[in-house]
């Protein structure tokens, strides 16, 4: 099976948390959920994963790291996998993108984009 044939989706939400956020001090803390979905016809398994965190003035961080919440999930054909995390940023607002290391049943390594979307404070963006 071609690596493009591994059919894979990604879904996001994110959430502003005031409550553990301190914005005098430039501190803006979000929590994310990730659906991850196999529509491929074999069983796939999720091993790493790879973020790139960009708040608005443009500092960058990388996160590197084996599986998601202390889990490498196996999904078969069909099943989904949803679990949430969190990061912290200096500003009100930023992005996420990244990818998944994902390895096939036939042991066949391959990478899932995960889409970039936005990190931001309520009514900071319209």
């Amino acid at each position: 099976m071609a690596l493009k044939d591994y059919d894979v989706k990604i879904d996001t939400s994110v959430h502003y948390i005031p409550e553990e956020s301190d914005e005098e001090r430039g501190h803006y803390v979000f929590a994310y959920t990730i659906t991850i979905t196999n529509d491929a016809p074999v069983d796939i398994q999720l091993v790493s994963r790879h973020w790139v965190i960009t708040d608005a003035n443009q500092q960058m961080q990388e996160v590197r790291g084996l599986g998601v919440v202390g889990e490498q999930p196996l999904l078969k054909p069909g099943e989904s996998f949803r679990y949430t995390s969190g990061t912290a940023i200096a500003t009100p607002v930023g992005t996420m993108h990244g990818e998944y290391q994902m390895v096939a049943e036939s042991g066949e390594h391959f990478d899932v984009s995960i889409p970039e979307f936005v990190l931001s404070m309520p009514r900071v963006l319209h």
